[in-house]
């Protein structure tokens, strides 16, 4: 709520400061093409009003087309990854908890602005029951070359069934600068995010969602396995990106990348469960804490002929916490209960763009005695702005996330020490954009790949461990998709086939994914708003789904229960007048003429069922 009144503060403070210099430009009518965003890759977008199906598509608390993600029942929980192609790797040791990042901000998230005149952009949406999830923007160039954005997205939906309450706040405050003589560049932001969720750990009894038995048609009557279970993921990052040109003619800069981030995990349950094994605590309360410091400065000279390059040198420090309670019988005082490690790393980078072509070049190795590594390689040819072809190439070796390596839980099972050898990642990839088809290709080798089993095979009683795969792991994904129009119809499709090369069931993805969207869009009123409507319909084929373990904040393998197999059909109405986009939506429509509730997206927990949704985004321009 805070993070609300300052959004609120700042917006009236500068709205007034600005009304006199954004006079004169408001009365030119701006260009909407001068509104601008990007993020740290140099990645521009310009702000775009208009209503397409990839409008239609981003309209989720993500706000980005989240096709091989497949959401949890209720919104904003959790995410199974479906695409492995589009899964994040970071090449330093992350904190671990991945499940619960999936609408977590990481810095690549963060979009600077600049805008000739004040901006407001507002996004608004129901969810299952009880609440609504926001996004409301402010940005405003106090002069040409320095911009202020605050922002801040919200989401509080009790879900459907017991126990399932999601709540989180996601505050930015962002600026970006540049000197008049363009030798100085700024960028830095704030960012502070709180994620929380109630843990039901899943249905017991699957039966009670056959449609035999009336009163469970409210899904709140439904068992659940924890009736007083929680998490949550709190994180502060603060950002700062700068760069100086000493030399217009050979463009000699020195650039400093740095950033501080605080995050914990927390799971709390009032009583413990047997499911979870034996605690000496009835009161389980397990805080996992990281900081994190990053350095990195780096110098780079651009010439005309032999194009950009760039030496560096970083520094990745962390500290991982975990809460010892000193009552427990297997404390140990003499144990070091916290991870901590430097990394660093000296690397170059090379870039060069001859008439079409654009070359790019990255070596990273750390040094001391941290055996990391990063080597990528990207060749792209543009045929014109929407047409190109790109190759590209990566190896990476990268050390453990800490939560393979170290643990600490008030549960007996859930504490480890493991050392772990390298994971070690290949991969190559091509994809291409023309007037008649976008296609990707992508081929990964994994080896000494990380995972969590579950080592009990009974599902009531969880005992999930790390592990390492010694064996290899080849994946391969093709991706496609086409929009093909005829007069105001329009049918777009997407399809991801995947195939998992392995001597056992530890990467497990379904066989291929599609999305089929048929739809109407026309002009309506007196053509003062624009109309689109249609059917959209999700699918995968049937495999081993992940399952999830809250007191870890991960997935597991299993190999009991497969999931999927069934469509997903969304109607939709959608209109835009002027800056005004509204959404209608009624998902899952098919849920309303299915006698047997057969969807999970992971054993024991049931896919969303029928909901009619609606909500808006809006753009202000001063």
């Amino acid at each position: 709520m805070r993070y609300l009144i300052i959004l609120l503060s700042f917006f009236c403070v500068v709205i007034n400061a600005q009304e006199s210099d954004t006079t004169t430009v408001n009365e030119l009518k701006a260009d909407i093409k001068l509104y601008k965003t990007f993020n740290t890759q140099k990645d521009t977008v310009f702000i775009d009003t208009s209503l397409t199906i990839q409008d239609e598509y981003k309209y989720n608390y993500l706000r980005k087309d989240n096709f091989g993600l497949f959401t949890f029942a209720n919104e904003g929980y959790l995410f199974n990854q479906l695409d492995y192609s589009k899964k994040k790797q970071f090449v330093l040791p992350q904190f671990g908890f991945h499940a619960k990042h999936s609408t977590y901000l990481q810095n690549d998230d963060i979009y600077y602005y600049s805008v000739p005149t004040p901006l407001t952009d507002i996004y608004f949406k129901t969810v299952m029951r009880q609440g609504q999830s926001l996004d409301a923007l402010i940005s405003v160039n106090t002069k040409p070359n320095l911009n202020f954005t605050v922002a801040y997205k919200s989401i509080r939906s009790i879900g459907d069934y017991f126990n399932n309450l999601t709540s989180s706040g996601h505050f930015r405050f962002i600026t970006n600068y540049n000197s008049l003589n363009k030798k100085y560049f700024l960028k830095a932001n704030f960012v502070g995010q709180d994620i929380f969720n109630q843990e039901n750990g899943g249905i017991i009894d699957l039966s009670q969602l056959d449609g035999t038995n009336t009163s469970f048609s409210q899904r709140e009557r439904v068992d659940v396995y924890f009736t007083d279970a929680s998490s949550k993921l709190k994180g502060n990052r603060y950002f700062l990106e700068q760069s100086y040109l000493f030399n217009k003619r050979n463009s000699l800069q020195i650039k400093h990348q740095t950033y501080y981030e605080s995050k914990f995990y927390e799971f709390l349950q009032t009583t413990k469960s047997s499911r979870l094994g034996n605690s000496i605590f009835s009161n389980i309360n397990d805080k996992t804490r990281f900081n994190v410091f990053y350095n990195k400065v780096a110098l780079s000279f651009n010439t005309k002929n032999l194009g950009q390059i760039n030496f560096f040198i970083d520094d990745y420090s962390f500290n991982q916490l975990y809460k010892i309670d000193q009552s427990d019988v297997s404390f140990n005082p003499s144990a070091n209960y916290n991870l901590k490690r430097s990394i660093n790393s000296v690397g170059g980078q090379y870039e060069f763009s001859a008439k079409k072509w654009n070359f790019n070049v990255l070596v990273q190795n750390a040094i001391l005695n941290q055996p990391t590594s990063n080597y990528e390689a990207t060749a792209k040819y543009d045929f014109s702005e929407d047409n190109f072809v790109k190759i590209s190439a990566q190896q990476t070796s990268k050390l453990p996330d800490n939560i393979f390596v170290f643990m600490v839980s008030d549960y007996d099972n859930y504490n480890w020490d493991s050392p772990f050898k390298n994971e070690k990642i290949s991969i190559l990839s091509a994809e291409t954009k023309n007037k008649w088809f976008e296609a990707s290709l992508k081929f990964t080798n994994l080896n000494d790949h990380l995972y969590f089993f579950n080592t009990n095979i009974n599902i009531d009683s969880l005992v999930v461990k790390p592990f390492q795969y010694n064996k290899s792991i080849q994946y391969l994904s093709l991706n496609l998709a086409k929009e093909i129009k005829y007069k105001n119809w329009a049918l777009d499709n997407r399809i991801t086939f995947q195939e998992v090369q392995q001597d056992d069931k530890i990467l497990n993805l379904p066989y291929f994914i599609l999305r089929n969207t048929l739809y109407y869009t026309n002009k309506v009123f007196k053509k003062a708003m624009l109309l689109q409507t249609g059917v959209t319909v999700n699918y995968f084929s049937e495999y081993y789904a992940n399952d999830y373990m809250p007191v870890l904040g991960e997935f597991f393998v299993q190999n009991t229960t497969k999931v999927g197999n069934f469509p997903v059909l969304d109607f939709f109405v959608n209109a835009r007048v002027q800056q005004c986009r509204i959404y209608l939506k009624a998902e899952h429509l098919n849920a309303l003429f299915t006698k047997k509730v057969d969807y999970y997206n992971a054993p024991n927990y049931p896919f969303r069922d029928f909901h009619v949704r609606f909500g808006l985004e809006w753009n202000f321009f001063k």
